[in-house]
């Protein structure tokens, strides 16, 4: 483990050290532009293979980039011990690799990853899986200057919207998500809209075998506008999903649910906030749906201050099944989260959930950063259960009367080295409540985690 860090370290070293100019990598890598290197005949080797010419058209030429990520864990009392009681400590890598060829008004997007996991017990594909197709789609540009762009995609592909509360690229967890579909986007200087039909890819352990899903389906549209006066930006958005096959503590059966939701949003200046609201309906078996979520974030940096303090608080109210033997079901579907929702484990998901998340951070140095955050989490319904990020039923809410979950305190640092390596430290305390106590063993549970990732 030593030694992979260290190889990690000298990669960012080295590559530091080579690029003439710092690259800017986005989160959903087939946004990465170097089209900048195009004049440059004093390329070096990396920036080489970021720009590498096609023909005489400065609009035809390939990119190459990746990122490599190893995390290890110890945790104490999973699942609140009822899964494990004593230490485990276990190592997750992750490594993509893509391939960008830019033909004119023809774009395609190839990208293979591997994630793999060393000594954790009975690891979820969410965690391993050997190597396989992430994305391979083809874009076809139908219009493109630099007032607008509309462009057809088809394939598989990365989909992330919003704060990625619903559709979500999966970061923090080992393997990242893809969804094979469809989709036509448009953009200008203050707004743009997509449109999509989608399946969302099961990932599998093994080599090249994840196919085509036909047991769910993700469709949908969002739409995003800038400079809007007094509130900045706003998304509006309708996301449909169909499972053949849903589980949840009052339900289990066929599920086709509607989301109709608006977030308004802020991220420049001292003060930054995100406000999101949402309502669910639909049909699961013989039940009505009706569910719905509020959720507030909200933040100040003090700039002229030593180490610029920044204090935060997220509030979310998330709603749960009232009844058991009615008709309706309000237990709210987050879809395909961002996963590792609160903190890089991710014991809970957002799902009958009120939760309370004061948190302050600070900038130690220009690369060092330091953050605290604190959670506080209730069940919404004492007749729904408590539910995992990927909606697993981690404990059900039958013949139970508690509401309090626990509290969870995490701590963490965060180094930037330079544009290609970040090394993380964080460590989290999760004090177990009333509830886990009544439907567990209720022990307290720890975890320590160490992040390096390599990106290029």
């Amino acid at each position: 483990m030593k030694n992979t860090f260290l190889l990690l370290l000298l990669l960012g070293i080295l590559f530091s050290a080579n690029a003439q100019q710092k690259p800017v990598f986005q989160k959903l890598r087939y946004e990465d532009d170097f089209s900048y290197l195009k004049g440059d005949s004093t390329k070096n080797l990396y920036e080489k293979i970021k720009y590498i010419p096609l023909g005489k058209s400065d609009k035809f030429y390939a990119s190459i980039g990746g990122e490599i990520r190893e995390q290890y864990f110890y945790t104490v009392n999973d699942k609140w011990g009822d899964e494990t009681t004593g230490g485990d400590g276990y190592l997750l890598s992750r490594y993509l690799l893509n391939v960008n060829v830019r033909l004119g008004r023809f774009r395609t997007f190839i990208e293979f990853q591997s994630s793999l996991a060393n000594s954790k017990i009975d690891p979820s594909p969410v965690d391993k899986n050997e190597l396989d197709f992430h994305q391979a789609f083809l874009d076809i540009d139908l219009v493109q200057n630099k007032e607008q762009q509309l462009t057809f995609r088809v394939g598989r592909q990365e989909i992330a919207y919003g704060s990625q509360r619903l559709v979500s690229v999966r970061e923090r967890p080992n393997n990242r998500i893809a969804f094979d579909g469809l989709k036509l986007f448009f953009k200008n200087k203050n707004w743009q809209t997509d449109a999509f039909y989608s399946h969302p890819v099961a990932n599998k352990p093994s080599v090249f075998n994840d196919v085509f899903n036909e047991k769910a389906k993700l469709w949908g549209s969002y739409a995003v506008i800038h400079k809007v006066p007094f509130i900045q930006n706003i998304d509006l958005y309708y996301l449909g999903l169909w499972k053949d096959r849903a589980v949840f503590a009052n339900a289990v059966g066929e599920e086709t649910r509607h989301s109709v939701g608006t977030r308004i949003w802020k991220i420049k200046g001292n003060w930054k906030y995100d406000f999101e609201g949402l309502y669910q309906f639909g049909t699961i078996n013989s039940q009505n749906i009706s569910a719905w979520t509020l959720s507030s974030n909200t933040s100040y940096t003090f700039e002229n201050i030593k180490f610029k303090p920044e204090i935060g608080l997220k509030t979310e109210f998330i709603s749960g099944d009232k009844n058991s033997t009615d008709n309706k079901m309000q237990t709210f579907n987050p879809l395909y989260p961002k996963g590792a929702y609160f903190g890089l484990v991710g014991l809970i998901g957002p799902s009958n959930l009120i939760d309370i998340h004061p948190s302050v951070a600070f900038d130690l140095t220009e690369k060092l950063g330091f953050g605290i955050d604190y959670d506080i989490f209730w069940r919404s319904s004492i007749n729904d259960g408590l539910y995992a990020p990927n909606m697993q039923l981690l404990y059900s809410g039958k013949d139970t009367t508690e509401r309090f979950v626990g509290t969870q305190l995490i701590a963490n640092f965060d180094y930037n080295l330079n544009s290609f390596l970040t090394v993380s430290v964080e460590g989290a305390w999760f004090n177990a409540g009333a509830f886990l106590k009544e439907a567990g063993s209720g022990k307290d549970y720890f975890y320590s985690a160490l992040t390096a990732q390599f990106k290029f």
